[in-house]
C-alpha cells in the first residue's frame, strides 16, 4: 500500500455533528500542498473546523464534487465572505442553481404528479408539497460565477496533480480527484465503504436512468483506478480496496433487481417495492429517497424491456414483468 507522504496535507473537515451522523462522518477535505491550500465540500457545519486549519481568506479555491446539501451547503456563503473562487462541474453547478431558486415557490404540479404515479396517497402528496422548496433552506446561493471542472481536467494545486474523475448515477456529473503519484482518490460520494451512496429518479427528469449511469461508473472506476488506490470517502473512513468495493456496491444493485423481478410478476406501484430494496422501515422522513431509488430500479428493468409500466385511470403507474 502506498502512502501519501506528509509534504501534502489532507485533512478531514467533520461534518457529521451537523446530520446527527458520527464524526467520522465527515464530508469535506482540506487540501495543502505547498503554498496551496484548497477546501473540497462544504456542508453545514464545516466553517469552525475550517477556520481552525487555515484561515479562508489564505484559500485558494473551493471544490466541491456535487450539489447534495452536506457538500455544498456553505460553499456559496463562503466563496462571497471570503472572495474564493468555486470550481464544479457543470450539471452540478447549474441543478443546484436551479434547485436553491426553488425556495419558498409552491410545489409544481409536474412534483405532485410524479409522487401521484408512484402511488402516493393524499397524506404523502401534502408531505411533499409542505416540504417542497427545503433545499435552499440548507444551501446558500451558489456565486454567479465559476470555474468549470470536466472529466480528464489535472488540476494543479502546488507541485501536485490532480485529475478529475467524473462519476454519475448518485449525482449528475460527481468530480472525484485522482492523484496518480500518490495513488490518493478523493472519491466524494461516489466510492462509500460501508454504505451505499442514493441513485434516484427525481421529478425534474421523471424519465431518468439513473442506475444505468451508477453501474457504467462502476465499470469506469475499475478501468481508471488501480486496486491498491487509497480512497478517501465523504462518510466513513479511508479505506484501500475500490474494486472490491465498487464491485460490492455492483452486486447489492443486482441483487436488488433481481428481487424485483421476482415481485413484479404481479403489477405493482413503487411504493409497492420497498420491502424487495430496503431493509430498514419507510416513514416520511425516507419516503422521498426512497420512492426515487425504487423509480431508479423500476425504470433499469423497464427501459431494458424486462418490465412493462401502465398508467391506470387516476394516473398511478403500474410495473409488471413482460410475458
Amino acid at each position: 500500500m502506498r502512502r501519501v507522504p506528509a509534504t501534502l496535507e489532507l485533512t478531514p473537515l467533520g461534518t457529521g455533528a451537523a446530520y446527527g451522523l458520527p464524526d467520522q462522518a465527515q464530508s469535506g477535505y482540506l487540501v495543502r500542498a505547498g503554498d496551496t491550500a484548497v477546501a473540497l465540500d462544504l456542508g453545514a457545519g464545516t466553517f469552525n473546523r475550517l477556520a481552525a486549519e487555515v484561515d479562508p481568506r489564505d484559500l485558494d479555491a473551493i471544490i466541491i464534487t456535487h450539489l447534495h446539501p452536506d457538500h455544498a451547503g456553505c460553499a456559496g456563503w463562503l466563496c462571497r465572505r471570503f472572495g474564493v473562487e468555486l470550481w464544479m462541474t457543470r450539471a452540478e453547478y447549474l441543478l443546484c442553481r436551479i434547485l436553491v431558486a426553488d425556495t419558498g415557490k409552491p410545489a409544481p404540479e409536474a412534483g405532485l404528479n410524479f409522487y401521484r404515479s408512484a402511488g402516493f396517497g393524499p397524506e404523502a402528496l401534502q408531505h411533499y408539497a409542505e416540504h417542497f422548496g427545503g433545499f435552499g433552506r440548507v444551501v446558500a446561493p451558489l456565486p454567479e460565477s465559476y470555474r468549470r471542472l470536466q472529466d480528464g481536467d489535472r488540476i494543479e494545486l502546488g507541485e501536485e496533480t490532480w485529475e478529475v474523475v467524473v462519476g454519475r448515477g448518485h449525482s449528475p456529473e460527481h468530480a472525484c480527484l485522482y492523484n496518480e503519484s500518490r495513488n490518493v482518490l478523493i472519491a466524494g460520494d461516489q466510492i462509500l465503504p460501508t454504505i451505499s451512496s442514493n441513485v434516484s429518479v427525481w421529478p425534474t427528469e421523471p424519465a431518468a436512468n439513473p442506475l444505468l449511469d451508477w453501474f457504467e461508473s462502476i465499470t469506469a472506476l475499475e478501468e481508471r483506478l488501480p486496486p491498491d488506490v487509497l480512497v478517501l470517502p465523504a462518510h466513513g473512513r479511508p479505506f484501500v480496496g475500490a474494486h472490491q468495493r465498487l464491485e460490492q456496491l455492483r452486486r447489492e444493485h443486482e441483487q436488488g433487481l433481481e428481487k424485483l423481478r421476482r415481485l413484479c410478476r404481479e403489477p405493482r406501484r413503487a411504493v409497492d417495492v420497498f420491502p424487495a430494496l430496503f431493509k430498514s422501515r419507510i416513514d416520511d422522513r425516507n419516503l422521498i429517497m426512497a420512492t426515487g431509488e425504487a423509480l431508479s430500479h423500476l425504470h433499469f428493468l423497464e427501459k431494458r424491456g424486462e418490465l412493462q409500466r401502465e398508467a391506470d385511470t387516476d394516473g398511478v403507474d403500474r410495473y409488471q414483468l413482460r410475458q
